[in-house]
């Protein structure tokens, strides 16, 4: 445990106040400094805690650069908490962020990826899961003292003055009982709920809630029914509009628990108690939990304590346990429709969660390809926009691929008018349109005809708002349709500046033969690129029906003759790479994996992969994504990550150089 540590506060609130007076209790921990946007507001709060003028910052950032500072504890409201922990990390200082982390997952997403990055301390700030309490809570479901856990009921509610401008009721401001209260409902319920089952956590398999938006747009009260794993089912209410009894309770096969003070427990110190009712016994019985440290100086300690590993352990909130909280405080959302107007794509602006212009990082790993036709230079890495069905999502998952040198993306039109709109809210927010090369497709069957071309290409253009695309391609071939008509229509849209180059995806390299020499006849322009199915891991059924791979020698061999640029889709096979593929086939869960990739060649492949990844000191999905990219023709492999951790874990494979003779190897061809 570390002796000491340097504290500074980000925010001179109500609960910095709170959290200082409990920092002055701690056994580790000290003040040494405290910021907020105005100058006086710091110095008034120095003063109640005994800070000078000099240790009292009128800025975020004075404070972040303070060198006397080794940890901070973020006190703002819930939308500035991203770019402050992310701001921290930065500088250096290890965190505590007040909760909920966040507005949603993919802001708390990105400050976990951010600590990780930076190697700092992060710990969300449920105070509740520090205290003595919560773990002996813990036991007792752990230890099955009322049975099998069957219900939760956690409630926290009460009841504010309505201020339409107060952080309590303010949209902008992230307002409403399910972030400011009702997150404790569903931390508790998932720590319990994963006691049960012998895991420091659980995830709900669904949430549906309901409640009243008030005429700000939050919710002023909301309850939720989720499903946990073992047939637990957990009840939730919140509200900034109306007090209810903040309780816990849990009902087991042989009685049931209940815990009064289940998230202030004790704040100064003293007794708690959890109430224990058998149904064998006939009176309840009274479990006492004394400690005399305050609370918010467990909460500080818990910090201090676990520095060296950069998250606490459970009870206390780990990176996972914040990541999953988080999405279920989404789901609870999501089943309401309620969502912020920040996390809307009207919201989209030219600084990114850290309040920064998004650059290309000076150390982004990014190689860069030609496509003819395209002025842009390519990344070789493409990013597929159809993992990403909301805004704050996309926008996550898009600003960090830029910062890391990313350029492309691919799109189309079957994926939807929402997942194009995100793209272009996005690319026009952040004013990249000039630095980025967007890919769409149209034209899938049953719609895989000439004059559907323009008519999707008019919707694309509508939903992304970016005047043109870079490249087009058919998404799939209708061979009842002369090539020529393909090709005729494609240079109209060339011509008419709506497309720069066009391709094929999931044609035939006959068809492209053909497409191109009837081009070449006419005048025209030809194809410039293919996206077929490539991988180390052959195809061996198709995913989607009218699928191509281009993974088989004589396929490989066409590319490398023409220097046709390949945009290989499921360039990963899907995760077959990964440890999602150890189960035994009667055992996998994705059953696509199975049907798609299951093979006893592509066992041996991967057996390979993970051999020579040893070797290079990567991951085997690096091999494999470098076998794709060291083909002796150009590739820009499409990659689908759904979380910052999986476009961090792609990248290295750009920095793999595999030799002729290894290729052959990885492809059982030596």
């Amino acid at each position: 445990m570390a002796t000491s540590l340097a504290w500074g506060i980000i925010g001179a609130g109500g609960i910095a106040r709170t959290f200082a007076n409990g920092l002055a209790r701690s056994a580790t921990g000290r003040l040494v400094a405290v910021a907020s946007r105005a100058q006086e507001k710091a110095a008034a709060f120095g003063a109640q805690v005994g800070l000078g003028p000099d240790r009292c910052y009128g800025a975020y950032e004075a404070l972040l650069a303070d060198p006397a500072v080794e940890a901070v504890y973020i006190a703002t409201p819930h939308p500035m908490h991203a770019q402050w922990a992310i701001r921290a990390a930065e500088a250096g200082k290890h965190i505590l962020c007040e909760k909920p982390i966040g507005l949603n997952q993919y802001e708390a997403m990105a400050i976990v990826e951010a600590a990780r990055r930076h190697d700092v301390f992060l710990m969300e700030a449920f105070m509740y899961r520090c205290h003595p309490q919560t773990a002996r809570l813990v036991e007792l479901i752990r230890q099955q003292t009322i049975g099998q856990v069957r219900v939760i009921q956690a409630t926290f509610s009460f009841h504010a003055g309505f201020n339409p401008q107060g952080r309590l009721f303010a949209n902008e401001l992230g307002g409403g009982g399910i972030l400011d209260v009702g997150c404790y409902c569903t931390s508790m319920s998932r720590l319990v709920a994963g006691a049960a089952v012998g895991l420091p956590f659980a995830e709900p398999l669904e949430v549906r809630g309901a409640g009243h938006l008030g005429e700000t747009g939050v919710d002023e009260w909301a309850v939720a029914t989720a499903r946990f794993p073992g047939d637990i089912v957990a009840q939730w209410a919140t509200g900034v509009s109306l007090n209810q009894e903040n309780v816990l309770r849990v009902f087991g096969s042989e009685g049931h628990l209940v815990v009064p003070s289940p998230w202030v427990p004790a704040r100064d110190g003293g007794s708690t108690k959890i109430v224990v009712k058998l149904n064998r016994e006939p009176e309840a019985q009274e479990i006492i939990v004394e400690t005399d440290a305050y609370l918010y100086a467990l909460e500080a300690d818990t910090v201090a304590a676990h520095l060296e590993q950069r998250q606490a352990a459970s009870p206390a909130m780990t990176w996972d346990d914040t990541l999953g909280n988080m999405r279920a405080l989404d789901q609870w959302r999501a089943s309401m429709g309620f969502a912020y107007r920040a996390e809307t794509p009207a919201s989209a602006r030219a600084v990114n969660w850290a309040g920064r212009s998004v650059t290309r990082n000076a150390t982004a790993p990014m190689r860069y390809g030609a496509i003819p036709g395209v002025e842009k230079p390519v990344a070789r890495l493409v990013m597929g926009v159809d993992n990403q069905n909301l805004f704050p999502h996309a926008e996550m998952m898009f600003d960090d691929y830029f910062a890391n040198g990313g350029n492309a993306f691919d799109t189309a039109w079957v994926y939807g008018r929402e997942k194009s709109v995100n793209l272009g809210a996005w690319v026009n927010g952040r004013g990249v349109r000039d630095q980025v090369v967007l890919i769409a497709k149209g034209a899938h069957t049953p719609m895989c005809t000439p004059d559907a071309i323009g008519r999707q290409l008019d919707d694309w253009l509508s939903w992304t708002n970016t005047g043109y695309c870079d490249v087009y391609m058919l998404h799939r071939d209708n061979l009842q349709v002369p090539v020529g008509e393909f090709v005729d229509a494609l240079n109209e849209q060339v011509r008419a500046g709506r497309v720069r180059a066009f391709g094929g995806s999931n044609w035939t390299l006959e068809r492209v033969d053909e497409a191109n020499a009837y081009a070449a006849r006419h005048g025209l322009g030809g194809f410039a690129v293919v996206s077929n199915n490539m991988s180390l891991a052959e195809m061996i059924e198709a995913v989607w029906a009218g699928c191509i791979h281009a993974s088989d020698g004589a396929s490989r061999a066409w590319f490398t003759r023409t220097q046709m640029a390949l945009l290989p889709w499921s360039s990963q096979a899907r995760g077959f790479f990964t440890e999602r593929a150890d189960a035994p086939a009667d055992q996998q869960s994705d059953r696509e994996m199975v049907r798609c990739w299951y093979s006893d060649a592509n066992r041996e492949r991967r057996r390979r992969a993970i051999d020579l990844a040893q070797q290079r000191g990567v991951l085997p999905i690096n091999i494999a994504l470098a076998y794709v990219l060291c083909q002796p023709f150009p590739t820009f492999p499409l990659i689908g990550p759904r979380s910052l951790s999986e476009t961090r874990t792609s990248l290295p494979a750009l920095d793999v150089a595999l030799t002729p003779a290894e290729l052959a190897w990885l492809n059982l061809e030596s």
